[in-house]
Order: structure tokens, then sequence, then C-alpha cells
């Protein structure tokens, strides 16, 4: 739904090889969509390198709910997975259209790469170990079947073995699937 990224985190190529953040207009992706749909395809993938973005760009706003809402009414579709939702934009919104749509899966993979809060900001990730708890207790609440995904790095230059130890604690805290 969207090609490039503008979060620059530390250890990524991504923005200097794609470019900046670029969303497709909601009907060319609807178009896309419903020609896949009539193809045969049961499941539709929502992806970018940042999803929970979309249409920033474009709407001046996100427009992820908005465009779930409209892949939802196309028929044929089974299934619509959405990935890598960044933890610092998951809105109400967002939550309220998992909630809402039963075509939706109820998965999502939020790529927090760390969770101490002195590597994240080395990391330029826009987030603290709290809020991230704050939210993953939130989703578990809001959507209580709710399959979460993660990316983890370990190894960040300067990451301590307490680091580790603390992304582990939070890992068996936060129970991904």
């Amino acid at each position: 739904i969207a090609e490039g990224c503008n979060n620059f985190c530390a250890f990524c190529i991504i923005p200097h090889l794609r470019g900046r953040y670029r969303s497709r207009a909601v009907e060319d992706i609807l178009q896309e969509a419903r020609g896949l749909a009539e193809s045969g395809v049961k499941e539709l993938i929502v992806v970018a390198q940042d999803t929970s973005r979309y249409g920033t760009d474009l709407y001046g706003a996100p427009r992820l709910p908005l465009l779930l809402h409209e892949l939802c009414r196309i028929e044929g579709f089974h299934w619509i997975r959405v990935h890598y939702l960044y933890p610092d934009m998951i809105t109400d919104e967002q939550l309220d259209t998992f909630a809402s749509e039963p075509k939706l899966v109820n998965y999502m993979d939020i790529p927090i790469q760390h969770v101490n809060d002195a590597i994240l900001r080395r990391m330029n990730r826009r987030y603290t170990k709290e809020q991230y708890l704050a939210l993953a207790e939130h989703l578990r609440a809001e959507i209580p079947d709710l399959t979460l995904t993660t990316d983890i790095i370990v190894g960040f230059p300067g990451e301590t073995e307490e680091d580790f130890q603390e992304t582990l604690d939070v890992v068996r805290r936060v129970r991904y699937d």
C-alpha cells in the first residue's frame, strides 16, 4: 500500500534505498484488490514498510482504517491480514476497525526491535518501553484473541547482557505468538 519509509531507524537502510514514504491512492489499491479477489485470492495481505502510517503523505493524516473498511467490502476475500504496524502510530480508530470488521484477521505484527529505552533512542525509535508495554496490554484487552508477533534485534552496538535480559523479560510478559 506504500513504498519507502520516513523512520530512518539507525539500523535500517530502507529509506536510503527506497526513498521517502509514498502511499498509493486508495482507489488504486482497491482496483488491484478487486482484481485479486476476482482471480480467486482468498486472503489479502496489506503491507508496507510502515503500514500504520498509510495515507499521511497523500491525505495529511493516517487513512489505514478507511482503507481497511473499503477492502473488507470487496466480495471474495475471506481474510485480510495487516503487517508492520509501528507501535507509535497504532490508534484507537485502528483498533476499532479490527474489532468491527470480521474479515480482518486478529493478527498484528508490530516490530519493536528492542525495549531498553537507551537502545531505542540510539535506534531512533519513537517510543519507550513503558509506552510499548501499555500498548501491548491495551491490545490484549481490546482484542482478546489477538495474535501478536514482533521483530527484535539482539546484539545492537552497546547492548549489554542486562539490556538483553530486559528484552527477554518483556518477551515473556507480552506473550508473543
